[in-house]
Parts: C-alpha cells; structure tokens; sequence
C-alpha cells in the first residue's frame, strides 16, 4: 500500500465533527398543544385527544370522569397542582384553570390553607316551626358541631327591642357562631338574646356549642319559629373566610324570630348559609 493511499483512508474513517445534528429541544406543553408520549405518562393519563380542545379543557373533563367513578369520593381531597402538573405533564398554571372550571360547576370547591375538596351532596335544611341544626344535621348521617366565635353584651337598638319586646335601653347577649357539619363550615350566625331573662346563656353556648341547650338550662325546654325571611347577596369578606367559600361565592340569609311555648320573643337571629352546601326546603 502506498503512503497516498494510507492517506485516503484515514481521512475516509475519521468522523465529521461539523455534520452531527444538534438534538432538538423540547418544548412544554402549552394549554392547546397535543401531548405526546415522550411529554406524559400515559399509564397515567386518560383523556380525549382530540385537536382543537384546549388541554386544560381536556384535563377537567378528566378529573370530572375520575370523580363520577369515585377515585375521589365526596369530601375527598384532590392531589395538589404539584402532583396533578406531575401527572399530567403541564405547567401549574393549566392545572389552575382545569381546577377552576370544576369549581365554577360547584363539583370541587377550594378551603383557604387546606387544599381543594370534592363537594359534598347539599344538605337538606327544612325551615319549619321547629327548626335545630343539630337534629337536622344528625338526621342526614352528618356530625353536627357549633362554636362560639365572638359575644357581646350591648344596649339593644330600637328595632331589635321591638322585635324582642323590650323596653327601651333594655340589654342583650349578642352571639356570633359558626356550625359545622362533618367539620365542613355550613353556616355563620349572628343571634340576640334578652340579657335579663338569660344571664349566662354565652356560658352555657360555650360549653355545649347548643342554643337549644343553653336555652334549656334557663328553662325554655322548646321553642318554635315565628317568622322566617330568607334572602340571598354575595359573601362578605369575613363571612367568606369562615365558611371557607370563595370571596364572590352566594350566601344565603335567613331572618329569624323564635318565640317560647307562650309566644314570648326569645330570640332574633340572621344566619348566613354556604349556598353551594345548603338546600333551604320551606315546610307548611
């Protein structure tokens, strides 16, 4: 062999550095692109993929079939936009809108600090004669619960003596609640009670979380509802934030007059219901 041909062949077996392709990037996935199976765990991963149907579109009616077949049953609590990101090969911020679209349809709602929870089935609340939230609560296979957030013994203003027939100047105990059912906030209420007839009802409240309780150690062994308004407005900051709802979230408001066996005002109250949570059923 030659020296020219040595040559030849050696320039034959050595690589061509400068024609190597560059590996192409990968690019994440945005709201309308089509996941691929290098992109998601399709082990994992079950939905239409159909084109033209933004993903996070595509991602809600997912978890909406993961719910309708109980992988997350009523109460549960959802994996967080980490895990479901993770799962679903995107970005947080399409998880975010997936979620949202649920909770505009009311199947998951969203507790401050706490995470995101399939709804329950609403609660049945009939408003009748004698209406108590515990019996009614427990009626429905439901732990019943109340706590006293704030009270106030205050001068009674002209439009509550009158609805409690009081005299003027006359004192009230007012209670500020909050009830719960299965340790979910249904309701926030705001009651007042004649001071003189029950001088420690806040105490008895507080230790039995039960106005019917604490009624009963005054000596009102029942009472019956003599009117009932029922209205409805947008929460209000501190009433959203109780009852773990959104800031824009609707409640609904019952006006309430109860009276003693002999019609005697004992109390006048406004309770703000969680209407995602809440049936109000009027019985005759």
């Amino acid at each position: 062999m030659t020296p020219n041909t040595k040559n030849r062949q050696a320039k034959m077996a050595k690589p061509d550095m400068q024609k190597q392709e560059a590996p192409v990037p990968r690019t994440p996935l945005d709201e309308t692109s089509e996941p691929t199976c290098d992109q998601t765990d399709q082990a994992s991963l079950s939905m239409e993929r159909s084109k033209g149907v933004a993903l996070w579109r595509q991602i809600a009616e997912q978890l909406k079939r993961d719910i309708r077949s109980g992988v997350w049953g009523q109460g549960a609590k959802l994996p967080t936009e980490s895990e479901l990101s993770e799962r679903f090969g995107v970005n947080r911020h399409t998880i975010r809108r997936a979620v949202g679209e649920l909770a505009n349809e009311g199947i998951v709602s969203s507790r401050q600090g706490r995470g995101t929870f399939v709804e329950s089935a609403p609660i049945s609340y009939p408003i009748g004669s004698r209406t108590r939230f515990s019996e009614i609560i427990s009626r429905q296979a439901r732990e019943p619960g109340g706590r006293l957030i704030a009270s106030f013994r205050e001068t009674a203003a002209p439009w509550l003596t009158e609805k409690l027939k009081l005299p003027a100047g006359a004192t009230v105990h007012r209670l500020e609640t909050l009830c719960v059912a299965d340790g979910l906030p249904v309701s926030v209420s705001t009651a007042w009670f004649p001071a003189a007839r029950f001088p420690d009802l806040v105490m008895h409240y507080a230790e039995t979380g039960s106005v019917t309780k604490a009624l009963a150690a005054h000596g009102v062994s029942d009472y019956s509802r003599a009117r009932t308004d029922i209205s409805a407005r947008v929460a209000e900051p501190d009433e959203a934030r109780l009852l773990q709802i959104a800031p824009t979230a609707p409640v609904l408001v019952t006006a309430v007059l109860n009276t003693d066996k002999d019609g005697q005002p004992i109390q006048v109250a406004r309770t703000r219901f969680a209407a995602e949570r809440i049936q109000l059923t009027v019985e005759s």
